[in-house]
């Protein structure tokens, strides 16, 4: 057999047929847009143009653009329902700005008005650009393939060639070819007409769904999400209620009773570093192991919650986001009397992990004189010390723990109504201890060690070091959601930029000196090397099963003449 081929018709060459012009307008499934009527629009009229404007491709992937750039300034500006202080620093630093971006939402850009007309408008668009789309596709499946055209030479990808078979055996084996290649193929008339590529529109209308429901499941979670924040010592435990947190932040539906019921306590927190090289202290192995259990009676579990690597239960996870340590201290006053023994949590300020915090005495507490005050120590803990170096640790892990105190008397201010960080010492009402020179006094104890308050005023024990582990507890609904519609529009986006919807149709007819001739012809979406190719295949099985007829003493110039399938230029084309 000789050598399939096709050709592609000429741009110039604009076919005047009607049956072609109809196949080609039905391989699109998008609704068809009319030109309005400027002068004769009414009010139902303009309402549904503008219906039409909004439902529109162009006017989406626009509306999509903007929900885009609208959610830079988010990432870019502090925002209230993130960090409040970060806005209030914001605002002092930057008076004339403040003042604008407040009044344009700038400082709470997803719950803002502009941002959430973009939002559902994109929501309304995506529906009604879908909905139509839908209908029509549906049936177009129930639907069958066109008729074949009445000049298939017109078409972009077409070969003709004449064979002895029967026309009623070309149709049988054409069909058969069809199905065999997954067309959906059916006996129209004299022509055999097959589809296929439906999944190009599939994954079109998935796409689209898919970012429906990738806006729903983030609304859903933004109204109903919870975030808060909760610094356990070794040896203590959390419940999942609002009292425990240290702060928490919420979506605008979100309720208590929305919280999942469990509890966990911290067993222990492991931290292990590199000890040499250019990576000298830095973490090689964060966890935390917990004893878990979901509701009231739950039964208990032992699991480990590593960075990356959350406790999952039910909706809601927990995150380990960092940790530091808590030296164990006892006081006691001029009688002896214990008056504070617990760990006292302390922020990190470096690498290193030297960590800066106060222990507050309250309640109970007397000097010498047996009048009752407030103690405020100030501390600082080096885990690593190097003797020569009273400012910072050396190393993250506590090798050489050292606490360094300097203690207070007088008033910490806690009845004034005015909120404290337990963090910060506030020394205005507060006097510090002085040594017997005169000066203020200060200390650098290792475990075990004990501070003797001047004029028997009491006493400071350094007992050791606990570890810390802070825990974020986040619930989102809809999360799962989420990350479905992003996959789904992953693939969906991929089957309609690589699937091709196509078209062939097979017509097999008796010549006037009785021989059949059969001719093929193609048509796609889009313009596409694909399909002469894979029309120039079919051709060349089916020519195998109806194989050519001799030639006649016909006119050799005349190609329906010919025993194998060739080219044949459509119209208005230039032969080659």
């Amino acid at each position: 057999m000789s050598k399939t081929t096709t050709t592609g018709a000429s741009p110039d060459a604009a076919p005047d047929d009607q049956d072609i012009g109809a196949a080609g307008s039905q391989l699109s499934t998008a609704p068809a847009e009319e030109a309005p009527n400027l002068p004769s629009l009414g009010v139902i009229g303009w309402a549904r143009w503008f219906w039409r404007q909004l439902t529109s491709m162009r006017v989406a992937l626009l509306l999509l653009l903007l929900l885009a750039l609208g959610a830079i300034p988010g990432s870019l500006i502090p925002q209230t329902g993130v960090d409040a202080t970060k806005v209030a620093d914001f605002e002092k630093s930057h008076p004339t700005l403040a003042p604008i971006y407040d009044k344009l939402g700038l400082f709470h850009v997803y719950s803002s008005v502009w941002f959430s007309a973009i939002y559902i408008l994109l929501f309304v668009s995506l529906i009604g650009c879908i909905v139509p789309r839908t209908w029509q596709f549906v049936g177009q499946l129930r639907s069958r393939p066109p008729r074949a055209p009445k000049r298939l030479t017109r078409l972009p990808a077409y070969t003709t060639w004449r064979t002895g078979a029967e026309p009623e055996q070309v149709h049988e084996a054409a069909l058969a070819l069809l199905k065999k290649r997954r067309f959906r193929a059916h006996l129209s008339g004299d022509a055999v007409a097959a589809e296929k590529g439906y999944l190009r529109e599939v994954g079109n209308l998935a796409f689209h769904i898919a970012l429906i429901v990738m806006l729903v499941a983030f609304a859903w979670g933004q109204l109903f999400k919870s975030e808060g924040n909760k610094l356990v010592v070794e040896g203590d435990g959390f419940s999942n209620t609002l009292s425990q947190y240290d702060d928490f932040k919420s979506g605008n539906l979100f309720h208590a009773d929305d919280l999942v019921p469990f509890s966990f306590t911290l067993n222990k927190f492991t931290g292990t570093y590199e000890t040499s090289g250019p990576n000298k202290g830095t973490p090689r192995l964060y966890q935390a192991s917990v004893t878990y259990s979901e509701g009231a009676y739950g039964k208990d579990r032992k699991t480990l919650v590593k960075v990356n690597h959350p406790l999952e239960i039910g909706d809601a996870k927990v995150y380990l986001t960092a940790h530091g340590y808590a030296p164990m201290v006892t006081v006691r006053d001029g009688k002896g009397n214990v008056v504070y023994r617990d760990a006292a949590p302390m922020l990190p300020l470096d690498s290193n992990v030297t960590s800066t915090g106060v222990v507050k005495v309250f309640d109970g507490y007397k000097n010498a004189k047996g009048v009752s005050e407030q103690l405020g120590i100030q501390t600082f803990l080096l885990p690593t010390y190097v003797k020569g170096n009273e400012v910072a640790s050396q190393f993250p892990a506590l090798l050489n723990p050292v606490l360094n105190l300097t203690p207070y008397h007088g008033d910490l201010g806690v009845n004034s109504g005015i909120p404290q960080s337990v963090y910060q010492l506030d020394k205005r009402h507060m006097k510090g201890f002085k040594d017997s020179k005169g000066a203020q006094l200060r200390a650098n104890l290792r475990p075990g060690e004990t501070m003797k308050l001047p004029n028997g005023a009491g006493s400071v024990t350094y007992d050791g070091t606990k570890e810390w582990a802070n825990f974020q507890v986040v619930q989102e609904p809809g999360g799962g959601w989420a990350l479905a519609g992003a996959l789904t529009a992953i693939f969906g986006l991929a089957a309609s930029l690589f699937i091709q919807r196509r078209r062939v149709w097979v017509r097999a007819v008796k010549g006037a000196d009785g021989v059949t001739v059969v001719e093929m012809a193609g048509l796609g979406r889009s313009e596409s090397a694909k399909v002469p190719e894979e029309l120039g295949d079919l051709a060349g099985v089916l020519y195998e099963q109806a194989p050519g007829a001799p030639d006649t003493a016909a006119d050799p110039a005349d190609p329906s003449h010919s025993a194998d399938p060739h080219v044949v230029p459509a119209e208005g084309a230039e032969k080659k």
